[in-house]
């Protein structure tokens, strides 16, 4: 059935406000799902209104999410839109949807499928990084079985190409009633829909509807690969493989035996979610132009990759124990230096390309009437200085995690010590991305320190001794000149260094050690964040009205900050305090253990572009650090001794 529009949604709504009968499902009732190429996200009422093809970052398909006209494909019960149950099979990607639908139950399996490796040869894929033994099939799978007496089901797959500017006329193939193509004029893409229910055709829209009774089942799959299945049982053969898929690739991780376990393994197959199988970049999120205010302006394309993630990825999977996935994101960072020749930007396409040229879509009304939606993100024309730090510390987290570094590792290093030697002393517009002027961001002078010191330690493991006196001497030079200029008259690290604002980016300051945990300026800043600079106990990037951001209105508080402050709290010795924040923010967690970039801390509804890798990166540190101070207390009351930095 087709999508209604229950309001005006071209009407612009004050920032701030939800409209109460607003069409779009809140934010966080999506359910995500991926074959690490192409991402979805499936709302309650069973409608894809959001994916990409043929990658991540590619056009619309799907776009409802955005603007109800935008296309959606539907499979559920006829009459009933709000489902009884949703939950992810166990360890897995694959979604599953309950429906009572008064006279019987039905129950709605769906995933991208993974299937075993199909290449042959490296000219018929994209793949860069080492294959491993699944692979994308191109395939959307939906099953469904009623397991109680008898209910209507109905199919309604209408895609609206190029983010919703084209529609294209279905046409049914030789298979006949079963199956239907799509080929949108002047795009290099066709879509195959299979189905055991009968497809009815009506312009751009393909359309079944079927009784279901006891032990009945059906499947639709929507193609834009060469695979296709051929029944049902074929059908559910894919689905199991896929669940088996997840389920061996989590097994390969380690995951403490905590309350909080469900969390972390969440967490982590969301981050193998949003990884670009094919490079091993890391996307920071799934979707474009979700707002991190309602009705308001702050709404960005997160469908790229992030230099600033690297270390915080890093951190992640290498405490879960997925060196292969960090290995795979180092190998790309290491392609782009290599490429760039040392002249990184702040952002690139998740296929390593530069140019992300920033584009309004004018004819889309946004979520909840949030304008403008944008499509690229002009921020990769920016400078910002903390991208030499994050590839020195991410170079040397994954040089701490074998025995050798490696030439090409070291000329990466080398470059990138030497390009933030050369600028530190500039302005830049600082790890938020500012669009106001440039300013002498503490934050970034930080990481310049960081390239500097992790490039000393580097040179000091390759015995070039002379080389790390010198850039130690640099980073010494670096965090003076931080100490001498950061700080206000109560020693709190402020913003920058014209300023006595504050900002949660200096709670990364005692988890990069910039000084130790137990310095009086390190506590006095994490205490001031936690004190001034949060809402309801969650953490705010900075004062929108103390920060030149080029922008208006107001903003949510970031969930990656909270999860910092939470990192910071433990680390100063505040434990009690971190773990009250950790147990609150996870209780903001989407029903499927989900986030956003942002929660409103008068609602708690989800924010921002979703899911957000940097937020679960950030959860899956902050969560480690309160675990790991329980187990070390418990442990200690038991009267066994506690290892040495355990703690």
């Amino acid at each position: 059935m087709p999508l209604e529009v229950l309001v005006d949604s071209s009407r612009q709504r004050p920032a701030g406000s939800f409209d109460e009968f607003s069409a779009y499902p809140p934010i966080a009732d999506y359910a995500f799902l991926s074959d690490c190429e192409v991402t979805a996200l499936v709302a309650p009422s069973g409608s894809v209104e959001w994916m990409c093809l043929p990658k991540m970052d590619g056009p619309s398909v799907f776009g409802a999410m955005l603007d109800r006209d935008a296309g959606w494909f539907r499979f559920g019960p006829d009459d009933v839109s709000v489902p009884s149950d949703r939950r992810y099979l166990p360890g897995t990607m694959v979604l599953e949807t309950s429906w009572d639908c008064g006279e019987g139950w039905l129950v709605v399996r769906e995933c991208l499928v993974m299937g075993p490796w199909q290449h042959d040869h490296p000219d018929g894929s994209t793949h860069i990084r080492p294959p491993t033994d699944y692979d994308a099939e191109h395939m959307l799978l939906r099953t469904v079985r009623c397991v109680d007496g008898q209910a209507q089901l109905t199919l309604d797959c209408v895609p609206a190409f190029d983010y919703g500017r084209q529609h294209a006329k279905w046409q049914h193939t030789e298979r006949g009633y079963t199956q239907a193509v799509v080929e949108p004029e002047g795009l290099d893409l066709t879509l195959t829909l299979t189905s055991d229910i009968r497809l009815g055709l009506e312009g751009s829209s393909a359309r079944g509807r079927t009784l279901l009774k006891e032990g009945d089942t059906r499947f639709c799959a929507l193609s834009w690969g060469r695979r296709i299945p051929e029944s049902y049982a074929d059908a559910y053969r894919r689905l199991v493989w896929t669940a088996h898929h997840w389920q061996h690739w989590l097994a390969h991780g380690r995951f403490p035996d905590h309350r909080w376990r469900g969390h972390l393994a969440r967490s982590a197959l969301t981050l193998k979610g949003l990884t670009f199988a094919p490079t091993g970049a890391i996307a920071a999120a799934a979707t474009t132009s979700l707002p991190e205010t309602p009705g308001g302006e702050r709404n960005w394309d997160y469908r790229y990759t992030w230099m600033r993630d690297a270390t915080f990825a890093l951190w992640g999977l290498y405490t879960l124990g997925f060196e292969w996935e960090a290995n795979d994101y180092v190998a790309f960072l290491r392609d782009l230096v290599e490429r760039d020749r040392g002249d990184l930007q702040i952002v690139y396409g998740i296929d390593g390309r530069r140019e992300l040229d920033e584009h309004v879509l004018d004819h889309l009304n946004g979520y909840q009437g949030a304008r403008p939606v944008r499509i690229g993100n002009g921020a990769y024309q920016q400078a910002q200085h903390d991208v030499w730090g994050v590839i020195l510390d991410s170079i040397y987290l994954h040089t701490k995690s074998r025995d050798r570094l490696d030439d090409r590792v070291w000329k990466m290093a080398r470059q990138q010590v030497e390009r933030a030697l050369e600028r530190w002393r500039e302005p830049d517009r600082g790890i938020w991305e500012v669009r106001g002027e440039p300013k002498h961001f503490t934050s970034s002078k930080m990481m310049c320190w960081v390239a500097a010191d992790r490039g000393a330690r580097l040179a000091t493991l390759r015995e070039d001794k002379d080389l790390a006196r010198s850039w130690r001497k640099a980073a010494d030079e670096i965090h003076a000149d931080i100490c001498a200029n950061a700080l206000d008259d109560r020693g709190v690290f402020c913003q920058h260094y014209e300023t006595t604002a504050l900002d949660a980016s200096l709670l990364l300051m005692p988890l990069l050690r910039f000084l130790p945990p137990d310095d009086p300026r390190i506590r006095a800043t994490v205490m001031a964040i936690a004190d001034e600079l949060t809402e309801d106990g969650l953490v705010l990037r900075y004062q929108v009205d103390e920060t030149d951001d080029g922008l208006s209105g107001e903003e949510g508080t970031f969930t990656i900050c909270s999860f910092w402050l939470v990192s910071a709290l433990t680390e100063i010795g505040e434990h009690q305090q971190a773990r009250d924040i950790c147990e609150k923010i996870l209780s903001y967690a989407s029903p499927l253990l989900l986030y956003g970039e942002e929660i409103d801390p008068r609602s708690g509804r989800q924010l921002g572009n979703f899911p957000q890798a940097f937020t679960h990166l950030a959860l899956i540190n902050a969560v480690m650090h309160v675990i790991r101070k329980e187990q070390a207390a418990h442990r200690q009351a038991m009267g066994r001794e506690v290892p040495e930095g355990e703690a």
